[in-house]
């Protein structure tokens, strides 16, 4: 049996202002005509994967990208072909999109994708781009229990969809009690919620995930966590390959600057970050140092978003 060849695939997230992407039905007499997959197309001899996004989208889209950040590469075997997928987040564009290739277009949420089928590479991708850019870790040891959760609320309102809990100074029966409570706070909101190492907790309570420490998975060789979310918390690259090939759904990795609680200590630095993050098929949050107005700079490092202690409360 001959091995399938493997083609460099630069693929387009376009995705507009409201959260929408742009997904296209690929046309009768391609391989896999009438699934749905996002725009792109392989990248030729010589061509970098930007400008192979930029010329696909033109020839296939009649859109000319302004703003395309890298994102994930992931690898999926097809029957004919083993494709690389280099994505890149699109959010700026000169154009209204259209088929120009006679495929169907659509806008579709990520949390709410009403056309089928789609490329079976897809699902993944649409799992990661449910995750929201922002990454909230609890503070009620510093704020006290009561400002925290008026303070949770007010996230909430404001956007907030991804929340650690995360109280190492807790004794076990309060931290359940502010555990069930935040998770009843955020799921009334449609954020999720993540415990933070303990997996039994997690259980119990009813969380959507764990977030563990690298000790907790460094040294398996099998996934630490089943049926349910699990990230991991990261310092170098060892690290988060480590946590991609355990099936982690996302990783933090940090410090990327320099902390008030850890002065002096060594840091990644955002050209460090983007090194460790390169290629990885997986999301990754910077935490360390991390403001508001930072999201954008981290974006264009290769993170997915960025995890916030105290500057999101």
């Amino acid at each position: 049996m001959s091995t399938p060849p493997q083609i460099e695939v630069a693929v387009g997230v376009v995705r507009r202002a409201d959260g929408r992407v742009l997904l296209a039905q690929r046309p009768s007499g391609k391989v896999m005509a009438g699934y749905w997959e996002f725009p792109g197309g392989k990248i030729e001899p010589g061509e970098s994967p930007w400008d192979a996004l930029a010329r696909e989208l033109h020839e296939e889209l009649s859109i000319d990208i302004r703003t395309a950040q890298p994102w994930l590469t992931r690898t999926f075997h097809y029957p004919h072909a083993v494709a690389r997928l280099q994505l890149f987040r699109v959010t700026e564009w000169l154009g209204e999109p259209h088929g120009r290739e006679d495929q169907q277009l659509s806008w579709q949420d990520p949390h709410r994708i009403d056309i089928v089928p789609l490329l079976p590479a897809n699902h993944d991708i649409m799992d990661a781009l449910r995750l929201p850019s922002l990454y909230a870790i609890t503070q009620a040891g510093i704020l006290g229990v009561d400002v925290f959760m008026e303070r949770l609320q007010a996230a909430l309102q404001n956007g907030v969809r991804l929340v650690q809990v995360r109280e190492k100074d807790m004794d076990a029966a309060s931290l359940r009690r502010f555990t069930e409570n935040v998770i009843g706070l955020c799921h009334a909101h449609e954020a999720r919620v993540l415990v933070n190492s303990d997996v039994g907790l997690a259980i119990d309570t009813g969380a959507d995930g764990v977030h563990l420490q690298t000790a907790q998975f460094m040294t398996r060789n099998s996934p630490p966590v089943t049926g349910m979310l699990w990230a991991a918390s990261c310092h170098n690259r060892e690290e988060l390959l480590q946590a991609v090939r355990l099936g982690a759904e996302f990783a933090v990795l940090s410090p990327v600057l320099p902390t008030q609680s850890h002065p002096g200590a060594p840091v990644l630095g955002w050209e460090g970050f983007a090194a460790a993050c390169r290629h990885l098929p997986m999301p990754v949050y910077a935490l360390g140092g991390m403001k508001i107005d930072l999201l954008q700079t981290a974006i264009g490092h290769n993170a997915h978003g960025i995890a916030m202690l105290s500057g999101i409360w």
